[in-house]
């Protein structure tokens, strides 16, 4: 996030911030990892993949985790859902950032690392489970979390079939530039929101958006903070699931 943002997320509570100023995207493109937090692994409605070689799940493995050895992620790319947050962890740093830029270049836009890999977490305290596995099927069904907004109501929002709703784009004016805005949608930056309540209506539900969800959840927190009725999408932008029209300025 930007320093300014970094700030907003200090002001909400949030200690352990640092900024990278050319920003996530930027940093994903550069190959650097990103890390699960612990309460994500175990409990986020995730896709949760052990890639390490086959027998080693069944000593040992993270609860909810599917045995998919490195060997096997190609063949089994196509039972990942696209949308949905992946989570991989290994005992070998080379197979983990292996697979990592290859669900990034396959076009899984979510992709995480168990931090330390399954060592890690053991280290940690992280619980971790034995025995015979049943099934490696991959189920995954996307799920509302506290404060989201479901696709399907937001598109009606910005396709303009409500009245009642107020859509804000959280993204930099520089971002809105390149990238265009969805139609009746009013670009007002994160850094911008605590400064720009007066534009921002009550008796209407506000939904608010970015690129990936993470700027709209914490506009999200300080407009609830001030009083508002209000969702955010957590979805990246340009997942096919959105569909939603863009207005180039």
């Amino acid at each position: 996030m930007t320093t300014q943002n970094a700030g907003l997320a200090k002001k909400l509570g949030y200690t352990n911030v640092r900024g990278f100023l050319a920003g996530e995207p930027a940093w994903v493109k550069a190959g650097y990892p990103v890390y699960a937090s612990k309460e994500f692994v175990e409990k986020g409605n995730i896709v949760l993949l052990d890639l390490r070689e086959e027998g080693k799940a069944v000593q040992g493995r993270i609860p909810r985790a599917i045995p998919v050895t490195s060997a096997q992620l190609e063949d089994r790319i196509d039972d990942i859902p696209h949308n949905a947050p992946v989570v991989l962890y290994s005992d070998n740093e080379q197979d983990v950032m292996k697979a990592f830029a290859y669900l990034r270049e396959e076009g899984f836009k979510n992709v995480s690392l168990v931090n330390g890999n399954f060592q890690g977490w053991v280290a940690a305290g992280g619980k971790v489970e034995k025995g015979p596995i049943f099934s490696t099927e991959i189920k995954w069904v996307r799920k509302l979390g506290k404060g989201e907004v479901s696709v399907a109501d937001f598109r009606k929002a910005v396709l303009g079939e409500t009245t009642d709703t107020f859509v804000i784009d959280a993204r930099t004016k520089d971002e809105i530039a390149e990238y265009g805005i969805f139609k009746n949608t009013v670009n007002i930056p994160l850094d911008e929101i605590a400064k720009r309540l007066n534009e921002i209506p009550k008796d209407k539900k506000i939904y608010v958006h970015c690129s990936t969800g993470a700027r709209a959840d914490l506009a999200y927190r300080e407009l609830v903070k001030n009083g508002y009725d209000v969702k955010f999408l957590l979805l990246d932008i340009t997942d096919p699931e959105c569909d939603c029209p863009i207005i180039k300025p």
